[in-house]
């Protein structure tokens, strides 16, 4: 039986200013690439059976390194949450016009040009539709691993899926650009085999 290895895309220039980030296409820094480049061993080492990614450039550069040995398919769900009016804006400046705010609880209101913004449940929906796609690929008993990269709070919400908690959970799962984690099983049970590390750039 395999598991799934998520994977944040690198560093950009939002992500360090700490600027949400969800349908703005921006691209990974000199550093972010350096963080992609740094993958191509975790990919050689590992038995994997599929690789899926959001389809937003800093993820798609991501995933070339995976792509060169097993080939990605892009998937719209793996998108990250949809920050609606909040694009652009830092949590320190929403707070200041919004005390009080949290994404896990309160979600994003609707944003310009039809972006919606999403409420933690709908994040989940697209959630639990990746796992119910991946699990049969990875819950074989002679199955390798499946790989999803994509987007820092999607995957918090995603990792708290699997283990079967709300959508909320995922603010206990701090998540770095360009990390790398494991999700499996123990007896039967879905666990967390390793979180947030870092393949070195």
């Amino acid at each position: 039986m395999g598991g799934l290895v998520l994977i944040r895309h690198g560093e950009t220039e939002w992500a360090l200013s700490r600027r949400h980030t969800s349908y703005t296409d921006v691209p990974l820094t000199a550093h972010g690439e350096a963080q992609a480049r740094a993958l191509a061993p975790l990919f050689a080492e590992s038995r994997i059976i599929h690789a899926m990614a959001s389809p937003l450039r800093r993820a798609v550069r991501m995933a070339e390194p995976a792509a060169e040995l097993t080939g990605v398919s892009l998937d719209p769900d793996l998108h990250e949450w949809n920050y609606g009016a909040y694009e652009g804006i830092s949590t320190a400046d929403i707070r200041l016009e919004r005390p009080g705010w949290n994404l896990w609880t309160d979600g994003s209101p609707p944003g310009p040009h039809g972006h919606r913004g999403e409420s933690p449940e709908q994040v989940a929906m697209r959630a639990d539709r990746v796992l119910a796609r991946m699990a049969p690929l990875v819950q074989a008993p002679q199955a390798g691993d499946g790989v999803l990269v994509a987007h820092g709070h999607f995957l918090r919400v995603l990792t708290a899926r699997w283990l079967g908690l709300p959508p909320s959970a995922g603010s206990m799962f701090a998540l770095g650009t360009g990390a790398v984690s494991r999700l499996g099983t123990e007896h039967g049970r879905p666990v967390i085999n390793s979180w947030n590390a870092r393949a070195h750039a």
